[in-house]
């Protein structure tokens, strides 16, 4: 059994978010799956399945298994491209448990297509200012239990300190976006992501399925449909988006690491 170790949503290894990739005839027992993403101690760890011109995906963090996942998504197109298990120039579909994601290449860009959460605006006391280490000007909650909070400098977002146990007592939802416009003219808007530790994970490095809110959400403030977005933690990373009928483009590159041979007596 082969594992890749894949940087997301970047075109130089060490940056982007780490994604552990491993390719099966058939998925395994449920419980190791999960002992082998605990193992591998990335934020997710994907296991994708081909069989009969079917592609089916699997995603999970150190502690649980989650219905979709961006960086991961990316990091399995992008071996199963290098690999040459799918032709460069072929579209494909990734069968996950929350959506079907075409997949697709332009030049050195992978494309994903995502659904889009619709969002509700939010009252929060100012306890959760606190917590997350902020002062927003707005709050939205997503249908699928995130958090969009807006605040009004690229500075407060590279500023926020969060109480990550905070969180965790607080129940606020299991994943939390905190973005701006972005100062530089390059980019539209910036983002850190943060999540409920109960799911095995604190600081998301770039986050691919945040911007199935993040898109919509800037598409009400600036009235544009395509972007270029920048997550600001330690490790950075760019994607560029486009909304379409309802859903979102999200395009990244990928660069492997490394690879390993797992002795699965």
């Amino acid at each position: 059994m082969r594992l890749f170790q894949v940087d997301s949503f970047t075109s130089v290894p060490f940056k982007g978010n780490p994604a552990g990739v491993c390719i099966l005839d058939k998925f395994l027992d449920t419980s190791f799956m999960q002992s082998i993403a605990m193992e591998m101690d990335l934020s997710e760890t994907a296991f994708v399945v081909i069989k009969e011109n079917e592609y089916r995906i699997r995603y999970f963090t150190p502690t649980q298994e989650v219905p979709l996942c961006g960086h991961a998504t990316l990091a399995s197109a992008h071996i199963l491209y290098e690999l040459g298990l799918v032709p460069q120039n072929k579209k494909f579909v990734f069968k996950a448990q929350e959506s079907d994601l075409l997949i697709s290449r332009e030049a050195n860009w992978i494309k994903m297509n995502f659904p889009i959460y619709k969002l509700t605006k939010a009252n929060f006391s100012l306890k959760f200012n606190e917590i997350i280490g902020i002062n927003p000007i707005e709050i939205y909650k997503s249908d699928n239990n995130w958090i969009v909070a807006m605040v009004g400098t690229e500075r407060e977002v590279v500023d926020a300190c969060p109480d990550f146990e905070g969180i965790r007592r607080g129940n606020l939802g299991e994943i939390i976006a905190v973005t701006s416009i972005s100062d530089s003219s390059e980019y539209d808007f910036v983002v850190r992501v943060f999540c409920n530790p109960k799911i095995g994970i604190t600081e998301d490095p770039v986050t691919g399925a945040a911007n199935c809110i993040l898109a919509p959400f800037w598409n009400q403030k600036l009235n544009k449909t395509r972007f270029h977005s920048k997550q600001l933690s330690k490790r950075t990373g760019e994607l560029l988006l486009e909304l379409k009928d309802n859903r979102v483009d999200i395009m990244g590159q990928a660069k492997t690491v490394f690879k390993i041979e797992m002795n699965n007596k």
